[in-house]
């Protein structure tokens, strides 16, 4: 059974982006031997069939399945020791009390936290996270979306939320936001609660 430090569920904006940043802090010392996994389950992404122009950065008449695909790219081209695993659906979570247990429909994980990226479809049905749905806060009722109860992102001290399911409204720029906002405070945890800021400069 493999074990993460974080193993990300969700394999859309939100989860890569926090996938992208966990990735490029590997030189860090505070980020030293720390395994990092998402699960790219993209199948009911919404990001599929958008189409952006307002997006800061993304060529205008760029579809989402164009950034799902290069984003899995480029994490596994940038940052391969992110492990991407392909082909599986989280069907249950378990908090132990030094581990999250992570089923898919063909393995078994542990890991010390866990970051769920996926849909806010009422459809929801991962065992062990359900008690934590509540109706949509920021999405119209007509919409029968859902999210996580968390507080800034946090769910329980070892479960995470990130994107639309964490209570943020269906815009890809805040759902890459938010995916990155949990990693940085994950990062922040290891550093001894300092600042962890992972960015490349030029020169």
């Amino acid at each position: 059974m493999e074990t993460f430090d974080v193993l990300i569920i969700g394999g859309g904006a939100a989860g890569m982006s926090s996938a992208l940043l966990f990735g490029s802090a590997k030189n860090k010392p505070f980020a030293e031997g720390k395994n990092i996994g998402i699960i790219m389950h993209q199948k009911a992404s919404a990001l599929s069939s958008a189409l952006f122009n307002n997006v800061l950065g993304i060529k205008p008449g760029t579809v989402g399945k164009e950034i799902l695909e290069s984003g899995k790219k480029q994490l596994a081209e940038t940052y391969p020791h992110v492990k991407q695993i392909e082909k599986e659906k989280v069907i249950k979570v378990e908090e132990k009390e030094d581990e999250v247990v992570v089923t898919t429909n063909k393995n078994t994980y542990t890991a010390k936290n866990i970051i769920v990226a996926v849909g806010p479809a009422n459809t929801f049905n991962i065992e062990g996270l359900t008690q934590y749905v509540e109706p949509h806060q920021k999405l119209p009722v007509e919409k029968n979306r859902i999210q996580l109860k968390n507080s800034d992102h946090q769910v329980t001290d070892k479960i995470y939320v990130a994107g639309v399911l964490a209570g943020h409204v269906s815009q890809l720029p805040i759902a890459m936001g938010s995916g990155a906002d949990v990693a940085a405070t994950i990062m922040r945890k290891w550093n001894d609660n300092k600042p962890a800021m992972v960015h490349d400069s030029v020169g």
